[in-house]
């Protein structure tokens, strides 16, 4: 039997395989509106068959979001407009959905990557950044503000705004964003946090504010909803966030009931030189699922169904996720299953299209045709 195509439990959010559609974000919302491209995009993925699909990096507040195109859920607005994809989704995909909740700090108020990716100053409708200390991303950008006390409150209850309009919605599960050079992650990170208070300094320190949040959002939310994290595991850049580090993390976040930790690598410094290659950061989830004791979500050029059973089956982590091999091919769970022997769900609609040589591959279906 395939590894991949067995059935799985992320705390209590009960998948049929060991696949996940990861966050990837469009740059096409509308004041942090999901719009019609969110309704063909997400409903095109709904159908893949993969075990979950997880919303892109969906900002908890305005400040937070990465350029003026992302998805927000800080708003009645934009919960009755994410409201609306999902009922078109839930009316023809049993598929769980997950969204994950972040903040950009410092990476915030950009241009979307098809436009250059350059930061926004205010005065050509961008707006002035936060972070941990006034350290900017780019060493010809501005300084973002430092967030004080007050701010520091402002975020962490904005998470748990974000986590209710969620819980409210009936997704199944919350990732919070702690990776790729966000906010959380600009936290964690020695490179950008010079802070001199509770919150900057050791690791202890460092990590504090994220775990807040994170302490935050699951006593807002019912124990009956996951809630995971997605790491970047290193910065690749010497004296940066590492390995190390994370683990110690990851079994903090243990310690507090975190169902899942999504491994990922990268994002907070222009200086980063990352070793790209098929499942180059499976060794981070490999070592973080063996000391932390908790279920691993692996990430990062796995595009084969072989690649992606090798995964599973050696213990390199406990589901795969799959981001632009997903655009590339919105069927490869399908595909996947073709070739592995697994089965997957499709819509009846649908059915025809299963080739005659894999007959099982939707399980008992029904495929006359009038």
């Amino acid at each position: 039997m395939s590894q991949l195509f067995s059935p799985y439990s992320l705390g209590p959010l009960q998948v049929r395989n060991r696949i996940a559609i990861a966050p990837m974000c469009q740059y096409s919302a509308e004041n942090g509106n999901a719009t019609d491209w969110h309704m063909i995009h997400l409903g095109h993925l709904a159908l893949s068959g993969a075990g979950v699909l997880i919303i892109e990096a969906t900002a908890v507040e305005d400040i937070g979001r990465i350029t003026p195109g992302d998805l927000g859920l800080y708003s009645d607005e934009n919960e009755a407009a994410l409201g609306r994809v999902l009922q078109a989704i839930r009316a023809y995909s049993e598929i769980p959905v997950m969204v994950q909740l972040g903040h950009a700090g410092r990476k915030a108020s950009s241009c979307a990557p098809w436009e250059g990716g350059a930061l926004i100053p205010p005065e050509e409708g961008g707006w002035h950044t936060v972070a941990p200390s006034p350290l900017p991303h780019g060493a010809d950008e501005p300084a973002p503000i430092a967030l004080d006390d007050a701010g520091l409150v402002r975020v962490r209850d904005a998470f748990v705004a974000a986590a209710r309009r969620a819980q409210a919605l009936g997704l199944d599960g919350i990732e919070i964003h702690a990776a790729h050079g966000y906010l959380l992650h600009q936290f964690l990170s020695p490179l950008s946090n010079r802070r001199t208070d509770r919150y900057g300094g050791s690791l202890e320190n460092r990590m504090r504010f994220p775990l807040e949040v994170f302490d935050a959002v699951r006593a807002a939310v019912p124990v009956s909803m996951t809630v995971g994290v997605r790491v970047s595991a290193t910065d690749w850049v010497e004296g940066g966030w590492d390995i190390e580090e994370c683990v110690s993390l990851g079994e903090e976040l243990a310690r507090r009931g975190c169902h899942f930790i999504h491994v990922s690598s990268g994002g907070l410094s222009p200086q980063q030189k990352i070793p790209v290659g098929p499942g180059y950061q499976l060794a981070f989830s490999a070592r973080i699922r063996q000391e932390c004791g908790m279920p691993t979500i692996g990430v990062g050029l796995i595009t084969e169904p072989e690649q992606a059973e090798t995964v599973i089956a050696s213990g390199q982590a406990d589901m795969v996720a799959l981001a632009r091999a997903m655009l590339y091919d919105p069927r490869w769970p399908w595909h996947a299953a073709a070739d592995l022997g697994g089965q997957v769900d499709a819509p009846p609609q649908y059915w025809r299209s299963q080739p005659r040589q894999y007959r099982n591959l939707f399980g008992e279906t029904t495929l006359g045709q009038r």
